[in-house]
């Protein structure tokens, strides 16, 4: 079995994922900040930690996995203001918004999903050992981190202390004593939410959250953390800082990061405004479609063996029905395939080409001669009943197997194509009915003129024997 590697962005490499606890993992990851719907870089991000998740789970790994909502933060308090809504009231509508674009997405839940609001305990106690220990001071009802206290500040970004400037989310305050100390501690303001603490009224800062709830769910010592790649810094790095202040044994095996989603080379940001959300994708992959349609169809070519290959136990003749080296080899083959890319730091890319089209093809092929109720037909039944088997494994560690019945997918991913096209069942229709009367005429050019403006909204037309059938088609970029 190949060593599972995962790129560290500690140490700038590729590492063999070795657990703290053999046989269980720990994994904490920064999750959104709930003040509007979701936007395809936080999909990124989520997508990316739950194949991760699920990987590990595949594994053999009993994993422990949290991911939390900011719902205490400035961007919060300023969007509830312009509404004239509660901030947390506010935040909590978005928590529940993010969720349902997480099933959308087929995410699995997190075991833990905390939110800032319901930790006050914690943070308080940590922002009270990091004081205790001498790492941070109090000003007027705010208590500051003291970077130059932490010799290791900047091991994570690369960044230099002496090159840091303030913070990009406050601006410099002049009574911190180096201008890139950052608050864990911001004392009460009127129109804020805020909360009792021995420094006075006020709320956490914004990177301490996660160092709090990350110490009280996974404890100071846990395998991955993970967020976006622009969280390294300053989010990740003050995290680093604030942990090993409160506990010297504080330690994060690896970071892991994912890139970010750009919009005209500039990264997808909800501050920025050049975003869509989730709810905004239109998504009609032709080569999901297809994936979902040979699984349909070997499905409905398997249905009338179902019942006889149960009673029978997958046996012939008293012998067990074993399946065809051709398709033993096949399954072989996309079971190394999927194993060695994984576990090259999850390099799912290229995973749904090669070894995992050339089952695809197999079973396009072989089901058309199963036929009803012949015996001989037995070992093709179990054979493309493996090689089926195959497909959803992969596919489910993707995220990609839906609960929805596979004839409800493909009808889901042919109204998203007929919707991004702007078009009706019936406008495809006729479009085909044209072509196919073009082509009847002979006009081959006005027939190849047609497909390809259809091509170009995202249908495909396809000619199938006697007949013409679409399906969706990826747009051009």
């Amino acid at each position: 079995m190949a060593e599972f590697r995962l790129y560290n962005s500690m140490t700038q490499q590729k590492e063999v994922f070795k657990p703290l606890v053999p046989g269980q993992v720990s994994m904490y990851v920064c999750g959104v900040t709930a003040y509007a719907l979701s936007h395809i870089g936080h999909a990124r991000a989520a997508v990316n930690f739950d194949v991760l998740y699920r990987y590990l789970e595949q594994l053999g790994y009993k994993v422990t996995y949290v991911r939390n909502f900011t719902d205490v933060d400035d961007k919060i308090i300023r969007q509830a203001n312009e509404l004239g809504e509660d901030p947390i009231s506010l935040s909590n509508r978005f928590c529940q918004e993010y969720t349902i674009d997480m099933g959308d997405l087929q995410c699995r839940t997190p075991t833990h999903e905390p939110r800032v609001s319901d930790h006050m305990g914690q943070i308080i106690d940590m922002i009270t050992q990091i004081i205790n220990n001498d790492y941070a001071y109090v000003v007027d009802g705010d208590v500051f981190f003291a970077v130059e206290k932490f010799p290791n500040y900047g091991r994570l970004s690369g960044q230099k202390l002496e090159h840091i400037r303030a913070g990009e989310r406050v601006s410099v305050d002049s009574r911190k004593r180096n201008p890139a100390d950052f608050a864990l501690w911001k004392s009460a303001k009127p129109g804020e939410p805020s909360w009792d603490s021995p420094w006075g009224k006020g709320r956490p800062g914004w990177h301490i959250e996660c160092s709090a709830m990350s110490a009280h769910y996974l404890t100071f010592k846990f395998d991955i953390h993970g967020g976006g790649i622009d969280l390294i810094f300053p989010h990740h790095e003050n995290e680093i800082a604030q942990s090993c202040a409160a506990c010297q044994e504080g330690r994060v095996s690896y970071w892991l990061h994912n890139g970010h989603v750009t919009n005209n080379n500039e990264k997808m940001s909800k501050s920025v405004g050049n975003f869509f959300t989730i709810r905004q994708l239109e998504s009609a992959s032709d080569a999901v479609y297809y994936i979902y349609n040979t699984l349909q169809e070997c499905e409905v070519a398997l249905s009338p063996f179902q019942e006889g290959a149960q009673k029978e136990g997958a046996e012939q003749n008293g012998r067990t029905v074993k399946i065809t080296q051709e398709a033993e080899g096949l399954i072989s083959k996309l079971e190394n395939e999927f194993e060695t890319k994984m576990s090259d730091d999850l390099n799912t890319a290229s995973i749904l080409t090669g070894a995992f089209q050339d089952v695809l093809r197999y079973i396009n092929i072989n089901m058309k001669p199963l036929k009803k109720k012949n015996p001989k037909q037995q070992q093709l039944y179990r054979s493309l009943v493996e090689t089926k088997k195959a497909v959803e494994k992969v596919l489910d560690t993707l995220g990609l197997l839906s609960s929805d019945t596979y004839s409800e997918v493909v009808q889901q991913l042919k109204a998203k194509a007929l919707i991004r096209a702007g078009l009706s069942e019936d406008d495809v229709l006729r479009t085909i009915a044209e072509r196919t009367l073009a082509r009847k005429n002979k006009d081959f050019a006005k027939s190849d003129q047609i497909r390809e403006e259809m091509e170009e909204k995202g249908i495909q037309i396809m000619d199938v024997g006697n007949e013409s059938i679409w399906r969706p088609k990826a747009l051009k970029e």
